[in-house]
């Protein structure tokens, strides 16, 4: 069974937890992406700024579906099944408004199966297109409105901003980056970047076996 616990469809600030406790909350998500080249020296800047981890590092296990015909990408829209210990959630998230931030509307459920929900998808037409995997640390500052993300991937490491958008920016700045090093792609549009710039054929971003 699932239960719905989020629809992101009105901007609003929220109290700082991890992103897992406010499925429920009404707002847009709005964020940005930054490749990161020093991760021990982003984290001892959280660290300098009053950030504490709001959820310690986790592995993380993404599926998106789509038809056959890839109609779901084609109109800029995504659904998830993301599995990160005894948490999973589907999301689906709808067409995205980018500028310097990307915004869009976003609704997730928690499922108590996600095997029989992948049979539902199944016998409903949808198919897996793309996996991947990544290890993520949540950190929160009292009194801010937006969480910051520092995310493990086997193309790298990226952090991600989700608050406000002047929070973004102040943030942003006050970490070291500056709007140059912003991006809005998808991890299956940043491995598909990563693919052509290496000479790799695409296939899922996810780790070596063990």
């Amino acid at each position: 069974g699932f239960g719905v616990l989020r629809r992101r469809g009105v901007r609003q600030q929220r109290p700082q937890r991890h992103r897992a406790d406010v499925l429920g909350v009404l707002h847009r998500e709005i964020e940005i992406k930054l490749p990161v080249s020093d991760p021990a020296g982003l984290a001892e800047s959280l660290r300098a700024r009053g950030y504490i981890e709001s959820r310690s590092r986790h592995f993380e296990r993404n599926t998106i579906y789509d038809t056959p015909d890839r109609a779901l990408r084609a109109r800029g829209e995504l659904i998830r099944l993301r599995r990160a210990g005894d948490e999973n959630i589907f999301t689906f998230k709808g067409r995205a408004s980018v500028a310097k931030h990307k915004e869009r509307e976003e609704i997730e459920s928690r499922l108590a199966d996600p095997v029989e929900f992948e049979l539902i998808l199944a016998r409903l037409g949808y198919v897996a297109t793309f996996r991947y995997e990544k290890y993520r640390t949540e950190w929160s500052r009292p009194g801010l409105p937006g969480i910051v993300m520092i995310d493990e991937t086997p193309i790298g490491v990226f952090t991600e901003l989700e608050g406000p958008p002047e929070w973004i920016d102040s943030e942003a700045a006050a970490l070291g980056f500056s709007e140059a090093d912003y991006t809005n792609l998808s991890y299956a549009r940043i491995y598909e970047q990563h693919c052509r710039d290496n000479q790799i054929e695409p296939s899922h971003m996810v780790f070596d076996p063990a």
